[in-house]
């Protein structure tokens, strides 16, 4: 069958599938037989500026569109997959906690340039839960505290450089520092290392952003950013630089490992793993080379993962204030009492509230046969075929969950349950639920913490979009709800945030 023949069975397919749904009564956007929801789409993403993430498109139809409902079909192909937006808490239930929907294949072809498709994210079955086991631990609540110390350390290198910016009273970009103070921290968590990524350049961090860069879902409209002839060579030369980093690491953690170790980092953790399969045997011949794979595989992905008023910050200062004293003391006061990062509800708050409005991944899953989900209504929608897109955004922004959604309320946080304000349970999923939640969400939540702690009372950090935007005239639409920071490819900041600090 030629190639053509092909494409034209295939959109036949497709399209047929999506008309007997649409007979059968299940919601969706209004429908062309031939071009499916792209019309659609193309009108809806031509309100949003051209760089905009794909997980404000659900958001935008459910604003055009109030009546859908939170559970409908979306067809893109050839461009995307056809999919299954669910965004009411009900359905996402089912997807996540009640029966957990394996991943989309396509993420494991998003990550394999990083990971070799060897990772806890797209693994399934028993094979996820063995590497999950392993590294539970390194990631548990009571061994993270212990690395308060390491992470205020890392904190204080990154004060050190908005200092610098201060002094010299330049534009930066804000991306860029916090990528390499992630990275550090990240560097101690996983390899029990320090990477000083913010000091001086990395081979391993500056092959993972690089390859970050070229990364894709494959669902790219432009056919050179789709099919981009040097992203292969860039993604082996970048997987090469990164492999014998990690490669290294492993080698030398391994000549100085003993068997009654106990480092939680995610090295000592794969080495631990090891030894135990090995029956105590240490290392007898080297490290075998499957396991090598793998345990370098999930070393990368860890690297990868982690990744508004003047009220507002006047409280924040507070309760700093209140809880540890003259600013001068915080650093020492959390590295001796990591327990006092549990006595600053107002900056929990803005936290989560941050993370409420800017969520910073969803969470595809791959339908199955025979399994359907119900909506609110009990209608009954097949999955078999479809991409299940759990989005946050659009939960995270409903006015069925949440009163004033796209305000940045705090104090929403701070509330009891009988106050109208008080978050529905669920309806807060920045790191989503069930057993495929993310392992590094207590370690985001200490880092962000700190960082806040170091910061707020020594910087006024101001955005610099209206200094950069005056070189942008005639560039386009350049906001989300109003907010110029929007969300781009892999949720980071639109310019990566340009910054004064004052």
């Amino acid at each position: 069958m030629s190639t053509f023949a092909r494409f034209i069975y295939k959109l036949y397919r497709a399209r047929s599938t999506m008309l007997e749904l649409r007979k059968q009564g299940l919601p969706m956007p209004p429908y062309n037989p031939i071009l499916g929801h792209l019309i659609f789409c193309y009108k809806i993403a031509s309100k949003l500026p051209s760089d905009a993430h794909p997980n404000y498109l659900p958001d935008m139809i459910r604003r055009e569109m109030p009546d859908l409902g939170p559970v409908y079909y979306l067809d893109t192909w050839p461009f995307g997959p056809q999919m299954r937006v669910v965004a009411s808490l009900s359905s996402l239930h089912q997807i996540t906690q009640e029966y957990s929907l394996p991943k989309y294949h396509a993420m494991k072809s998003f990550l394999r340039p990083i990971t070799e498709g060897l990772d806890i994210v797209t693994m399934e079955g028993q094979t996820w839960k063995t590497w999950r086991n392993i590294f539970n631990p390194g990631f548990s609540a009571g061994h993270l505290v212990t690395l308060t110390s390491a992470i205020v350390e890392e904190t204080a290198t990154f004060c050190d450089l908005l200092q610098g910016y201060l002094e010299a009273q330049k534009v930066f970009r804000m991306k860029d520092l916090t990528d390499f103070l992630v990275l550090d921290v990240i560097g101690r968590v996983v390899l029990n290392t320090r990477l000083e990524s913010q000091k001086h350049s990395n081979i391993l961090v500056d092959g993972l952003r690089m390859q970050i860069r070229w990364l894709t879902f494959g669902a790219d409209v432009s056919p050179f950013k789709r099919f981009n002839p040097s992203r292969p060579i860039i993604h082996r030369y970048n997987a090469w630089r990164m492999n014998s980093y990690v490669s290294k690491e492993l080698d030398s953690r391994m000549a100085s490992f003993q068997p009654d170790n106990q480092s939680k980092s995610v090295i000592d953790l794969a080495l631990s793993a090891y030894l135990s399969e090995s029956s105590g045997k240490k290392f007898l011949g080297g490290m075998d080379s499957i396991f090598r794979q793998y345990a370098m595989s999930q070393i990368k992905l860890f690297l990868f993962s982690d990744h508004d008023t003047i009220t507002v910050l006047n409280r924040v200062r507070n309760e700093h204030a209140k809880v540890f004293g003259s600013d001068d003391r915080t650093a020492n006061l959390i590295v001796q009492s990591p327990a006092l990062l549990n006595q600053i509800p107002y900056t929990l708050a803005v936290i989560k509230e941050t993370l409420r409005l800017y969520p910073a991944v969803s969470s595809t899953r791959a339908g199955e046969p025979g399994f359907n989900v119900s909506d609110d209504h009990g209608r009954q929608f097949p999955t078999n075929g479809f991409l299940v897109w759990a989005n946050p955004q659009i939960v995270q922004r409903d006015t069925a969950y949440w009163l004033r959604p796209d305000e940045f309320v705090p104090e929403r946080w701070l509330v009891g349950p009988d106050d109208p304000l008080h978050p529905i349970k669920g309806a807060w999923r920045p790191f989503e639920y069930g057993p495929r939640n993310c392992i590094g969400q207590e370690l985001a939540m200490i880092e962000m913490k700190v960082v806040m702690m170091l910061t707020s009372r020594h910087f006024n950090l101001e955005p610099a979009y209206n200094e950069l935007d005056r070189d942008k005239r005639g560039a386009g639409l350049n906001t989300v709800y109003g907010e110029r920071g929007y969300q781009i490819q892999r949720a980071q900041p639109s310019d990566d945030l340009p910054c004064r600090v004052k």
